[in-house]
């Protein structure tokens, strides 16, 4: 800092802080020369001869009841005067003008006055600032030689950094102050303009490919934080993604239904949904869970290997997002599969601890809360798209009467699903677990086709034959290639004798023939599947093939010309269908 002109102009109306910087000041030989409230302010605290009017160097009062106090040549000449500029000198000379090296200013609260509810336009006139604006435009504008502070919370870093400060970086903060507050007012005057502006956060691993190298998380600056914390590893765009939209998804089912919910996501889509219900013998066994862990193990482990098996293949590298606290056996459980990465709201010390250690130290956690924005924003090619978000849910009180309050639980649970999962989709659930998801489809019959193998691979895992075929593994036989075979088992098909050979070497002894007849007498067994579609369902077909693996339940949205058609489909199949109404739709792109 050069002291050889030693004046400041301080004229702030948030006072916070000031007081003592302006003492400071002070002490350093400083004239302060001030106005209005502020002017009073420091003269009762201060009491100095170093604190004057502005009007004692313009010679002029303030008017207009004080809209008119620093636009003067007097005040912006001693603001942008160059110091190396003789012709500039000279005209300070002959003018007999102060050179001001410090500009302290901050603005009238428009923003604050107008998100208070203010209608009153007098009132809001009166709170934009012109003076200031100006102040702080000519001393950035010449910040080589002026230092511009428009930020109380600034003052301390100036006093203990006086020695090197950085003026170029003060007078970005003011520029991006004035711009930000004229944003507030132009949009008051004209909603055609939208303004966003984000502030970079944290550079990604990389984009949705390692070749897409530039890639960064930004946040909204109305927003103070990003709403989670990275504690562990190094998250890429993907990653994000997965996060936002699973954290929305365990979020939103929470509350809906007042349980301990978990998602598996792959691609931006779930491969798993959950809420906590308890195993059966059978699913332990085919979750490969023994009686001594189950016991052992909180509601919140049991939620999350409900989720992780409903499509473990799916799953494989997923992006985990639990609804509450994760404790130690949750931990651990997760640190057994292959995954990129989980965000919670909270984790125990020793939670985290274990997963920190996951893939040698680079597993992505993330701790906090993805809230959705009341606007969403998609900025692409230079068109952007602007959109009220869904808060559109299916609760309780929604569905009939006649309807079991569990299968009312997994319609929410199917429903709520397809919310985040990308269209068209289509969803099966039972007795609280997604047991397949159909996302991404052109057509909905093929979601509905897709959900149906998924459906029944799900139940063909707890086969008797299949739980046989998981005491015949020979010791040391990875969990991953164990769901692998058993899937190859349910299929029946081999591309060569080499790769049944593969096959059979995983096994203690030859597993025994699973007939397709074994296969299909087994499905039957099982009753009361939900199915819920994000849109309505435009032809019978869908039905048809819904009736082919024991859905007893459908929710959607109805609204299509064949609704008639698809009601006597429902009705014809023994199938109670609850139409939520076209605003229930659950599109997501």
């Amino acid at each position: 800092m050069n002291n050889n002109d030693r004046n400041a102009i301080i004229s702030v109306y948030n006072k916070t802080n000031i007081v003592p910087f302006t003492k400071y000041l002070i002490n350093k030989g400083y004239n302060i020369y001030s106005s209005g409230g502020t002017y009073k302010l420091l003269n009762k605290f201060l009491d100095n001869d170093k604190i004057m009017r502005i009007s004692d160097i313009t010679g002029f009062p303030e008017i207009l009841n004080g809209r008119v106090k620093t636009l003067h040549p007097a005040i912006h000449g001693g603001i942008l005067a160059k110091k190396n500029n003789d012709n500039h000198k000279k005209d300070l000379d002959k003018h007999r003008i102060n050179k001001f090296d410090i500009v302290a200013v901050n603005l009238y609260p428009f923003e604050q006055v107008l998100s208070s509810g203010e209608k009153d336009p007098e009132i809001l006139m009166e709170n934009i600032d012109i003076g200031g604006v100006t102040l702080i435009r000519s001393a950035a504008k010449n910040y080589s030689d002026v230092l511009v502070l428009t930020d109380p919370n600034d003052y301390q870093d100036v006093m203990t950094n006086w020695e090197n400060i950085d003026n170029k970086m003060y007078a970005g903060k003011a520029f991006h102050h004035t711009c930000q507050y004229d944003q507030v007012i132009s949009s008051y005057f004209n909603d055609k303009y939208i303004y966003k502006t984000y502030v970079k956060e944290h550079k990604l691993k990389y984009g949705a490919n390692p070749q897409q190298k530039e890639a960064i998380i930004c946040r909204d600056i109305s927003k103070n934080t990003l709403p989670f914390t990275i504690l562990n590893g190094n998250p890429g765009y993907i990653n994000i993604l997965d996060a936002i939209y699973s954290w929305n998804l365990v979020s939103n089912l929470s509350n809906l239904i007042n349980n301990i919910s978990v998602a598996s996501f792959k691609h931006n889509s779930p491969a798993g949904v959950a809420y906590y219900t308890p195993l059966t013998d059978i699913q332990k066994k085919a979750y490969f869970i023994s009686n001594d862990t189950y016991n052992n193990l909180s509601n919140t482990a049991i939620a999350y290997i409900k989720a992780r098996n409903v499509d473990p293949m799916s799953s494989f590298g997923d992006f985990l997002a639990i609804s509450h606290k994760v404790d130690v056996c949750t931990a651990k459980l997760i640190s057994s599969e292959v995954s990129d990465g989980i965000i919670a709201p909270e984790f125990d010390v020793e939670a985290l601890n274990i997963l920190k250690r996951k893939k040698g130290g680079r597993y992505i956690i993330l701790e906090g809360v993805c809230t959705k924005p009341q606007t969403e924003i998609r900025d692409m090619h230079g068109v952007v798209l602007v959109q009220d978000e869904n808060i559109k849910n299916l609760h309780m009180t929604d569905i009939p009467d006649n309807i079991p309050d569990n299968i009312k639980m997994d319609m929410i649970l199917a429903n709520t699903t397809l919310k985040y999962t990308q269209s068209n989709s289509v969803c099966s659930a039972y007795n609280g677990q997604v047991l397949g998801v159909g996302a991404g489809q052109q057509s909905r019959i093929d979601c509905v086709k897709l959900v149906k193998r998924k459906t029944e691979i799900w139940h063909l895992r707890q086969h008797p034959k299949v739980l046989d075929l998981i005491d015949n593994f020979k010791k040391g036989v990875k969990r991953t290639h164990k769901i692998n075979a058993i899937m190859r088992y349910i299929d029946g098909e081999f591309a060569s004798a080499d790769e049944y050979n593969n096959w059979l070497n995983l096994f203690s002894k030859e597993p025994t023939y699973f007939p397709e007849l074994s296969q299909k007498d087994y499905l039957n067994t099982t009753t009361d599947i939900v199915l819920a579609s994000d849109a309505f369902f435009p032809f019978r077909d869908n039905i048809d093939v819904a009736s082919q693996f024991n859905i007893k339940y459908i929710v959607q949205p109805g609204g299509s010309v064949a609704d008639d058609i698809i009601i006597n489909a429902c009705k014809s199949y023994g199938i109670d269908m609850v139409l939520t109404g076209s605003d229930m739709r659950m599109f997501l792109h």
